[in-house]
């Protein structure tokens, strides 16, 4: 059997391991093989970037080589896929080759799209990628006070980072003695400051705390750079000097080239992770349109699943589990506090009050990472 994965990131990589592990005799004996293409030879920490954005981590703390962090038996391959020839079982890639396969897996990822809104991309400060983290580090230590304005638009990677960017600043500049000279303003696109509703409950209360104010129903229409102002799809309008955007993102532009998805995100069954109408093709991470968070955690569980599903199918000839809808999201909550969401299809999340202990671990995680890219933890 041939099984192809499609992306090298946290889904993908995850992935290929597992099943590396899962079908170590298979593959041996040529019964099966696993091939993984990626657009990239580096693996990056995109958490990482957050802590960049505040001068916390170095760039090259981001990175490991791909071929590193993965199994034997693997056949990676940096050439990323153009064409997806779902009829016909096989992809074609940028460099010119084709690769047959009998199962395939998508896991592509999600970018930001600030561009979407018009003057977004002008005058705001994000963290999605090294460049613009590495500018936002920049304009932060420029800042001397003033209104800073947190605007979100959805779907976004990492359901948290609008609170743990909002914790984070107020702690930076107080760290640097600006406290009484900044304003920090949230917004949120529906009628709470965050999309879990008991996660809104704990965060409100935190906010309110510390002095950071908040309005929701506030969708980004435009960004008036000139008049440095906000202006919202409800017809309401927030002054800013300093504009940080978590920004709507999309599924990558082969997957809307392709026509595999409404807005780059392909339909995909809840439980077992297929493609709707595709009994062989499967999708995990930012790539699927399930209503869950587009974290790492949920690339994580998902491809644990897929791995023992599409194992079962090589050893038994079919998949024997579902996929439960399970995410793990810790949430920075300012000076060196932290505390976390762990949720589910049927469960919602429950945040405790924020600990040093919870900070102190997801620091820890933060380099058992790559142990965790191999699907060892």
């Amino acid at each position: 059997m041939k099984i192809l994965i499609v992306g090298g990131g946290m889904g993908g990589t995850i992935l290929a391991n597992n099943l590396a592990r899962r079908l170590a005799p298979e593959l041996k004996s040529g019964k099966a093989k696993l091939t993984l293409l990626s657009a990239s030879e580096r693996h990056m920490y995109q958490p990482g970037l957050l802590y960049l954005a505040f001068g916390r981590m170095a760039p090259d703390e981001l990175y490991r080589e791909e071929a590193s962090l993965l199994e034997p038996g693997i056949n990676f391959i940096v050439d990323p896929v153009e064409e997806f020839q779902l009829d016909s079982n096989r992809v074609k890639t940028k460099g010119g080759r084709t690769h047959e396969y009998d199962v395939l897996a998508i896991a592509t990822g999600s970018r930001p799209v600030r561009e979407l809104v018009p003057g977004l991309a002008e005058n705001s400060e994000t963290f999605y990628t090294e460049e613009t983290a590495l500018h936002m580090m920049t304009r932060l230590q420029q800042f001397q006070g003033g209104r800073v304005v947190i605007a979100i638009g959805v779907p976004h990677k990492c359901p948290m980072a609008p609170l743990e960017i909002t914790f984070m600043l107020h702690d930076y500049f107080k760290d640097r003695g600006l406290g009484d000279k900044v304003k920090l303003h949230y917004t949120y696109p529906i009628g709470r400051i965050h999309s879990l509703e008991n996660v809104a409950k704990w965060a409100l209360p935190e906010f309110e705390r510390l002095g950071i104010s908040s309005e929701t129903l506030f969708n980004i229409k435009e960004v008036d750079g000139k008049a440095g102002v906000v202006r919202s799809e409800e017809g309401s309008e927030t002054p800013y000097d300093l504009l940080i955007s978590i920004p709507a993102h999309r599924g990558m532009e082969v997957i809307e080239k392709n026509k595999l998805g409404t807005g780059g995100f392909i339909p995909t069954h809840r439980n077992q992770l297929n493609m709707e109408g595709r009994k062989n093709v499967f999708v995990l991470g930012d790539t699927t349109n399930l209503p869950i968070s587009k974290a790492g955690s949920t690339a994580h569980f998902q491809a644990e699943a897929l791995g023992e599903n599409i194992a079962a199918m090589v050893k038994l000839g079919a998949p024997v589990r579902d996929y439960d809808g399970k995410v793990f999201c810790f949430i920075e909550a300012g000076k060196d506090r932290a505390t976390y969401a762990m949720f589910d299809y049927l469960n919602p999340p429950d945040p405790k009050a924020p600990t040093k202990a919870i900070h102190w671990f997801k620091m820890a995680y933060n380099k058992l990472y790559w142990v965790s890219a191999r699907g060892l933890l």
